[in-house]
């Protein structure tokens, strides 16, 4: 069976705070949820339909337990999860200051077990036939996981669509000049790329929104991506193509998973076949409705929620 998506990279548990507006040190409740953005993504196109699988790894412990449950529970095939022996399955705080403010601290050592994907161990044929194959920025962060995810983006030679997350995560990185050559490599394999302001530039060294998709193009990817924040979304393609689209007017609760939801609908847009323009107006509206809610992945909205913001012009 060829997946509509498979993805690559992070998993771990968020452990959010049941309080808004208040800092760690006097948070007294948290929720628990299925965490990590290259597994969001494959639960917010599951949620819209799609057959998403995600490869990744975990700790042997109870929460790598709780990861699979939960990526079962979300319809994201989990036969390429494994477990790590002797590593701890991550797990992300944050700060909930909406609307703008939301500190994320990562639990990641000794060394998270994502990273310990290895190429030999990748069903490079099914990452070959998903029509749409999706790896992050932090994925080239250490090794074994570089070497994998160049690996997989080189065996896809050109097959369907090959997104390429920009993902840039500082406390990952010594600083953005370590982490340019791997993504300039990584781009040279990719016809999707997606990212921020910060994140673009990393990848592409300029900041200007235009130039920066312009540089990504250059490098040869066939579409990119560009979110601008409260600015809205660029999208530009090889062809000459742009759509520039707004925000989603929303009451921001957590921003945090907006990304990933806006990443799924991209994905699902892609392999919908869908124009620009339609592409962006529905990711961002999966974004601005996760952003409206307090968790990410059980957050993702279905297709109707998303119709409903898009008639509403608004998410209520």
């Amino acid at each position: 069976m060829a997946y509509d998506l498979i993805t690559m990279g992070r998993i771990g548990v968020d452990l959010y705070p049941l309080q808004t507006g208040v800092p760690l040190p006097q948070v007294t409740s948290f929720g628990k949820f299925l965490g990590g953005s290259a597994t969001n993504v494959a639960v917010a196109a599951a949620r819209l339909g799609r057959d998403a699988a995600v490869i990744t790894r975990t700790g042997d412990d109870p929460f790598g337990t709780y990861l699979h449950e939960a990526l079962r529970e979300f319809g994201v095939d989990d036969r390429w999860v494994t477990p790590v022996p002797g590593l701890p399955t991550p797990v992300t705080f944050c700060e909930v200051f909406p609307p703008d403010d939301f500190p994320l601290y990562f639990y990641r050592r000794p060394k998270a077990p994502d990273l310990e994907i290895d190429a030999h161990e990748l069903d490079l044929d099914a990452i070959r036939e998903a029509r749409v194959f999706w790896v992050t920025g932090t994925g080239l962060s250490e090794e074994p996981s570089r070497t994998a995810t160049l690996a997989a983006l080189a065996h896809r030679a050109g097959a369907g669509t090959t997104v390429f997350d920009l993902d840039w995560r500082p406390m990952f990185w010594s600083d953005p000049d370590a982490a340019r050559p791997f993504y300039a490599e990584a781009l040279k394999h990719t016809t999707v790329a997606v990212g921020n302001l910060d994140e673009v530039e990393v990848a592409t060294g300029v900041r200007d929104p235009h130039d920066a998709a312009r540089a990504l193009l250059d490098a040869g990817v066939e579409l990119a991506v560009v979110k601008q924040g409260p600015k809205g979304v660029l999208a530009v393609n090889s062809a000459g193509d742009s759509a520039e689209v707004p925000p989603l007017p929303v009451n921001v609760l957590n921003g945090l998973g907006a990304g990933d939801a806006f990443g799924g609908s991209l994905c699902h847009g892609l392999l919908a076949g869908w124009d620009l323009e339609k592409t962006m107006r529905h990711a961002n509206a999966a974004g601005a409705i996760v952003a409206s809610r307090l968790e990410c992945s059980s957050a993702m909205p279905t297709p109707s929620e998303i119709e409903e913001a898009l008639a509403a012009g608004a998410v209520l």
